[in-house]
């Protein structure tokens, strides 16, 4: 008699695929103004090597928009609504986009330190390419986002909710996890995979084999297992 085949748990189920933005901007028109303004509504404009250093376009919504080459250091986005636009070659330091909402958004070759993304909500996303140095996602919500050959620097997750998250050849270098939410992350593209804090929280995420087994020590650690020859 055949013994019975063992049914399929949880952790044998697919990886549910990220949901990727399908942009097709219009023609686009220069932005003619010096700076942003709080509360601006922009509705199909191109930023085109701009400096926007410190300018305040809190409360802003940017839709199918396109911001290509501009300098943001300090530039203050907070709870700016970024909506099907593009942001290529994009640079700066302490750009605060604090309960921003992001959504079908592709950023690209970006070179960013101290980004302030916490509270932010961002769906359907695509980061490609380009370096971000200590990104602050903590509390914040992805929902379909894919990072694709990227390197992230020690970036906060803490406390952040992610489904449907994917890293292709990325290097996440340092990253804190604690206090995530995990569902359907798949880290398995990870080129470099450096947790620092929050291993108790990967419920809800796919590893590699490999990467199994350069975690053990951490998992080990976590359950209070020691390891000895």
């Amino acid at each position: 008699m055949a013994k019975p085949t063992a049914s399929a748990g949880p952790s044998a189920r697919a990886v549910a695929p990220v949901r990727r933005p399908e942009l097709a901007l219009p023609e686009l028109r220069p932005h003619d103004a010096d700076a942003l303004r709080p509360d601006g509504d922009h509705d199909g404009a191109s930023f085109t090597d701009l400096d926007l250093d410190c300018a305040d376009g809190g409360g802003s919504t940017f839709l199918e928009c396109a911001l290509r080459g501009c300098s943001l250091n300090g530039t203050r986005l907070t709870r700016a609504r970024l909506l099907d636009s593009e942001l290529t070659g994009v640079r700066g330091v302490g750009t605060e986009l604090a309960g921003a909402e992001i959504r079908d958004v592709e950023l690209t070759d970006a070179r960013l330190g101290g980004t302030q993304l916490h509270g932010a909500r961002l769906t359907r996303v695509v980061v490609r390419g380009g370096k971000i140095d200590f990104l602050n996602l903590r509390q914040s919500t992805l929902t379909d986002v894919a990072f694709e050959g990227c390197v992230l620097v020690e970036p906060d997750l803490a406390g952040a909710r992610l489904e449907r998250v994917s890293f292709t050849d990325c290097a996440l270098r340092g990253v804190d996890l604690s206090g995530a939410t995990l569902r359907d992350v798949d880290l398995r593209g990870v080129a470099e995979l450096d947790i620092a804090a929050g291993f108790d929280r990967l419920a809800g995420a796919v590893v590699s084999t490999v990467q199994l087994m350069d975690l053990a020590p951490a998992f080990a650690a976590q359950l209070g297992v020691r390891v000895e020859d």
